[in-house]
């Protein structure tokens, strides 16, 4: 057992904090040093710039929250060095007269808009987004839900029927089936016997919910089933009536639901209020044909780690 005269951060969480504070440093660096407020003393200069227990405090935020909690008088010290380090860069970068340049000037600009653009959206949001809020859409949607059939499965999944036929002739000749799914599947989940859990009928694409929700415990499919992911030999180890998930299990999931509708709406709302006109990329006029909004984008592709979920 070694022991230490003071904790000390894990490496990735020290490569997080220095990663952080030097973007957060370096945004704060373009704005000029306001007065020392009372009883917010200074606890570092650098070439005369103060450093504030304020801006520890700050930049403490600016961490990931596994750093957050870590005790002042260990995260303190380091967030000092850092912010040291990182004013000292940038007094050598302003006497380089880099701050000049018009590509420097141009990702400042950048990283100010992006600045603007978040503190607006965090204002539109906080009072749509509230607890009140979250509760009511679980209300709505969920509580009351009535208990739906979930079935946990595994599957092999291969590209080729005669793949999945040989995977099928194994099992019907006695092979495990978790044995076959390790040797042969190229699902994600073939370390774990091609294991998926519990799923709802709409989790999956039709063509497997159909062949899974059809079998009953222990049963193999009788044929291997296709779907746009490949070709699937689906066992069901068990069913079950699930009623609707608790609020404490859910919140989050519907918060983060909430904001990605909110931030949405609050974009809208910008662009609508906003005089809009577009050019070709080589600044001309464009033809009237050419001025209509562009088509929403795509639909982004499967996750590779869900490969027959929806």
């Amino acid at each position: 057992m070694i022991l230490r005269s003071r904790p000390a951060l894990p490496t990735r969480a020290g490569l997080a904090l220095v990663l952080c504070l030097a973007g957060a440093d370096a945004v704060r660096a373009q704005a000029p040093a306001p007065a020392t407020p009372p009883g917010d003393p200074v606890v570092a200069r650098v070439d005369g710039e103060p450093i504030l227990l304020s801006d520890l405090a700050a930049a403490a935020q600016d961490l990931p929250e596994e750093l957050r909690g870590a005790p002042p008088q260990m995260l303190y010290p380091l967030i000092l060095d850092q912010m040291i380090a990182g004013r000292a860069v940038t007094a050598a970068a302003r006497r380089a007269r880099l701050d000049q340049e018009p590509e420097v000037r141009a990702r400042i600009r950048r990283a100010e808009e992006q600045e603007l653009q978040q503190a607006w959206l965090s204002r539109e949001i906080a009072s749509r987004v509230t607890d009140a809020a979250i509760r009511a859409r679980y209300d709505r949607d969920i509580a009351n839900r009535p208990a739906e059939e979930e079935v946990r499965a595994r599957h092999i999944l291969v590209p080729t029927e005669s793949e999945a036929r040989a995977a099928l002739a194994e099992i019907r000749g006695g092979a495990d089936f978790t044995a076959v799914a390790q040797r042969r599947s190229s699902g994600p989940g073939a370390r774990e016997g091609g294991d998926l859990g519990f799923f709802r009928r709409g989790d999956m694409v039709p063509e497997f919910a159909e062949a899974a929700f059809a079998l009953q415990p222990g049963q193999v499919s009788e044929n291997p089933v296709r779907s746009p992911f490949g070709w699937h030999v689906i066992k069901v180890e068990e069913r079950r009536q699930a009623a609707a998930p608790r609020f404490e299990e859910v919140a989050q999931a519907i918060r983060q639901q909430l904001l990605e509708a909110e931030v949405q709406a609050a974009v809208e709302r910008a662009r609508g209020a906003a005089q809009v006109e577009r050019f070709n990329l080589d600044g001309s006029a464009p033809r009237p044909t050419d001025t209509a909004e562009p088509p929403a984008p795509a639909a982004p592709p499967a996750r590779p780690g869900a490969p027959i979920r929806r």
